[in-house]
């Protein structure tokens, strides 16, 4: 088991273990690419969103907020492409009755000398070339041939031809000729809507949030002081019936978005000067709760990947325990949408720009971020296992503004009437601005391992000499394990200037 797997598996098992992440229906079996989250889940997906609304919303004036219904017009998906090209290639065993993405299923000959010996089939990771290199090595193994191995040349499987493919062996039998032709799969869910059940009443669980905001571009330019450029925000559930989620929840089939679509003029020098503003902005944020450098790189989209209604995307990446993914995705969309809104409504989606005195359809930069995909990168920034004086503990070290728990307040022993009543009286205090616990239960010491694996920033602690003395308490830092003695007043003061930056 390679340490990336290692390290993934144990953060799985502690968001079962404190109540982040369950896998969804879960006594009934689960469900594939569904999850469900825990007290302490919750309260971090909450701070992760609230922290983006207050810095991409409520402390910018050149972007207001929207919420779109989930399920809308079929013909919103129809004019955005989604209902005729919103596919992935899709290949299904026939003996395993294994499904799989095509472009993730990678194949090669094994060449030993001058001669093929047989075909190997691997599944996309950060370590596809080796699982291939090794499993060529197995394969000339079992076989006894002699003579040098030679590098494995891979191709996805929808590159190759219906001959070669027919030599690929399905990766959950090892056999060839079970792997079917490579077909298309629309990746929408399919429902209806009204009292009758046939093709009238046909509509679909949004695949994203931004074609309901170019939908409302028109009332949130009626209905408010906006002027280009300036960008509309929606934090929203989106649903993909992908072929092979993976990943734990990082790649999902029922999954929350956080996106901008930032209006522009349609100069061809302002969407590059945009685009970058974009990216720099979105890259420090990422340093507010928690995600700095070391963390995150970027990834620039060649020309010949890109949509065709695209000018530019950048993905700024997290390096994952199972390897470096994209986070976000910051996109130059151009006009495309709302040209083909306006084209198929019939009604018009141009902007009177008075200072130029012309009307357009602006063009777009689009930030995109998964609430879930987010959480997973802090969950993962924030886990370590460290030792203290000759002890492990496991730590999550989140960053106090999206810490599911801020503060956790102990009564030094539980047998002491006054400890525990002083202490109750200052979590009653304290819960009135932030999520805190109260703990009395056991040794000073497993109380703080506790709200540690927890990821508490903070642990106080009231004991005899804030009875008998200045009424201080003990305020504990997570991270250097250091202590001060702080008045109330100085503590809360102390916590408003680390949570809320």
């Amino acid at each position: 088991m390679s340490k990336g797997n290692s390290k993934m598996e144990e953060i799985v098992a502690l968001c079962k273990r404190r109540g982040f992440i369950f896998h969804s229906s879960e006594i009934y079996g689960g469900i594939n690419g569904f999850f469900d989250y825990g007290p302490l889940g919750v309260e971090l997906r909450k701070n992760i969103k609230d922290a983006w609304w207050e810095d991409m919303v409520r402390r910018r004036d050149d972007v207001v907020g929207l919420d779109c219904s989930i399920i809308m017009n079929p013909e919103v998906w129809r004019s955005s492409g989604h209902v005729d090209g919103f596919t992935d290639p899709m290949v299904d065993c026939r003996e395993s009755k294994m499904r799989y993405r095509a472009d993730q299923l990678f194949c090669g000959p094994v060449v030993v000398g001058d001669e093929t010996i047989g075909w190997i089939s691997v599944l996309e990771s950060e370590v596809v070339q080796e699982e291939a290199d090794e499993k060529a090595i197995e394969m000339k193994r079992k076989q006894s041939k002699q003579g040098d191995l030679a590098p494995v040349l891979l191709r996805s499987f929808v590159e190759m031809s219906s001959e070669e493919r027919s030599l690929a062996p399905s990766p959950a039998t090892g056999k060839a000729g079970s792997l079917t032709e490579p077909r298309e799969f629309n990746m929408m869910f399919e429902t209806h809507v009204g009292a009758l059940r046939d093709a009238s009443s046909v509509c679909y669980l949004r695949p994203e949030t931004a074609q309901g905001i170019f939908a409302n571009f028109k009332n949130v330019l009626d209905s408010g002081r906006v002027k280009v450029p300036f960008g509309i925000a929606q934090i929203g559930k989106a649903f993909r019936n992908e072929i092979t989620p993976r990943n734990f929840i990082f790649r999902s089939r029922e999954f929350e978005q956080m996106e901008i679509e930032y209006f522009i003029p349609p100069d061809e020098e302002a969407w590059p000067k945009y685009h970058r503003e974009w990216i720099a902005t979105r890259k420090a944020w990422f340093a507010t709760i928690g995600l700095t450098d070391e963390h995150l790189g970027e990834e620039v989209h060649p020309k010949e990947k890109l949509a065709h209604y695209a000018r530019a995307c950048t993905d700024i990446t997290f390096k994952f325990p199972f390897g470096e993914q994209e986070l976000e995705g910051i996109a130059a969309r151009g006009n495309f949408d709302l040209s083909r809104h306006q084209e198929c409504s019939g009604k018009s989606l141009e902007y009177f720009d008075e200072e130029r005195k012309e009307r357009y359809v602006p063009h777009v930069i689009e930030p995109s971020l998964g609430v879930d995909r987010t959480l997973l990168a802090v969950l993962c920034a924030a886990y370590e296992v460290d030792e203290i004086e000759g002890d492990k503990r496991t730590v999550l070290r989140f960053h106090p503004r999206v810490a599911p728990i801020k503060v956790g307040v102990f009564p030094l022993l539980k047998n002491k009437p006054e400890l525990v009543e002083r202490a109750r009286k200052l979590h009653e205090r304290l819960r009135r601005r932030w999520n805190v616990v109260y703990d009395q239960g056991g040794a000073i010491g497993r109380r703080y391992r506790r709200i540690d694996e927890a990821g508490a920033p903070f642990g106080v602690t009231v004991d005899f000499d804030t009875i008998e003395g200045d009424g201080s308490i003990t305020l504990r830092d997570r991270d250097t394990t250091k202590q001060q003695r702080l008045s109330e007043d100085e503590l809360i003061a102390f916590l408003e200037e680390q949570i809320n930056p």
